[in-house]
């Protein structure tokens, strides 16, 4: 997605029934769900069944003609693909081949299968989310979109390697690398200090006040960071006397000794609506955002003055679709979304003519049913 917002042409190789991303959460009468039509605007798509021997020849002429080859498939099938690395350069000598799995193209887990969740139990991660009890997954696939980033940034890389040495490369992304990179902090205090986390909901292990308060009408979250943000806070709140004090010396003491500090934020907020109390925080330069339902996020002015999300219209959705729109811009090559995602095959035939087949053949794998 990320690559096909900045202008490359990106062609997704579906199955011919259609992927299991594709039907997540339905919102279409054909069965697409939201995340996947976001995640493949901008792309055009071909059916292919790799099972059927014609499919080597089709998989080899889109390679010969690529500069990227994105690969999300275990690594004996990559081989039996020929989509390894070894088997690409023949093909082509500077492709680049990104590879993406969930624990990485060797050690003893190289043959394990996973997901998002998995990777964010393996790295720690949900051992600590949530209130003190079972462990908690985030319903956000933070694991799946930080390897995707990590990832498109390697390409990125070997992209302007190759620009300067004529090279190509394999940039490797793995979901459980991504989940150690995200709690390595966490990983150093432990292992270095010995310092055993325990679950505590929303409050910060390392500062206060940094947790989901209750307002009269609503929540809040608050962050407060360093000596000087505390000691704007505490004025704000009416406890000035917290700022000498030696148990709230600096961001861990504080975080170690929040009671009284939340005792504080409950008591003022007590009075406060959500948009009385976000008004004065930032009056004060306290970092503070009210806790949005979806009705909220959607009509919410910022999201809509940036226009963080672009309504596309999609055959058999009720109305516009919201996209997310490219999080990050640039002024003089600007992304975005041109095109809705593709159909279930919608351009095979084009994608097929491209690279060489003739109308006759075509058909000819239609009725073979290898596309």
């Amino acid at each position: 997605m990320l690559l096909a917002d900045m202008g490359a042409d990106v062609i997704r190789v579906d199955r011919r029934q259609g992927s299991e991303d594709r039907y997540i959460a339905a919102i279409t009468e054909s069965g697409e769900g939201g995340g996947f039509l976001s995640l493949n605007r901008n792309k055009r798509n071909l059916t292919l069944d790799t099972a059927k021997p014609e499919s080597a020849e089709i998989i080899r002429r889109l390679v010969k003609g690529a500069d990227v080859v994105v690969a999300n498939l275990p690594m004996n099938v990559l081989k039996s693909m020929g989509l390894d690395y070894d088997s690409l350069r023949v093909l082509k000598p500077d492709i680049i081949l990104a590879r993406i799995s969930t624990f990485g193209p060797d050690g003893p887990y190289v043959n394990r299968v996973g997901f998002d969740t998995v990777a964010q139990a393996m790295s720690g991660a949900m051992a600590l989310t949530g209130f003190p009890g079972a462990p908690v997954g985030d319903i956000v696939p933070f694991e799946d979109f930080g390897t995707a980033l990590h990832t498109a940034f390697g390409v990125m890389v070997a992209l302007y390697h190759r620009t300067k040495t004529g090279q190509g490369q394999i940039v490797d992304g793995s979901l459980l690398a991504t989940g150690i990179t995200f709690t390595q902090g966490l990983l150093a205090e432990r292992s270095v200090l010995g310092v055993e986390r325990k679950q505590l909901g929303n409050t910060s292990f390392y500062t206060a006040p940094s947790d989901a308060y209750q307002t009269k009408d609503g929540w809040i979250v608050v962050s407060a960071v360093g000596n000087d943000m505390f000691a704007r806070w505490a004025r704000l709140v009416g406890h000035e006397e917290f700022i000498g004090d030696q148990r709230f010396a600096d961001d861990q003491s504080r975080a170690d000794n929040r009671l009284p500090i939340t005792e504080a934020m409950n008591n003022w907020l007590a009075s406060r609506t959500t948009e009385q109390a976000i008004t004065e925080l930032e009056k004060a330069r306290v970092p503070a955002g009210p806790v949005l339902t979806l009705d909220q996020v959607l009509n919410d002015p910022q999201v809509k003055a940036r226009e963080l999300l672009k309504y596309v219209d999609h055959p058999g959705a009720a109305k516009p679709v919201p996209l997310a729109n490219t999080a990050v811009q640039l002024s003089e090559t600007p992304p975005g979304i041109s095109s809705r995602a593709a159909l279930l095959g919608e351009h095979t035939d084009e994608v097929l003519r491209e690279i060489g087949y003739s109308d006759s053949e075509i058909s000819e794998l239609r009725a073979a049913e290898v596309v």
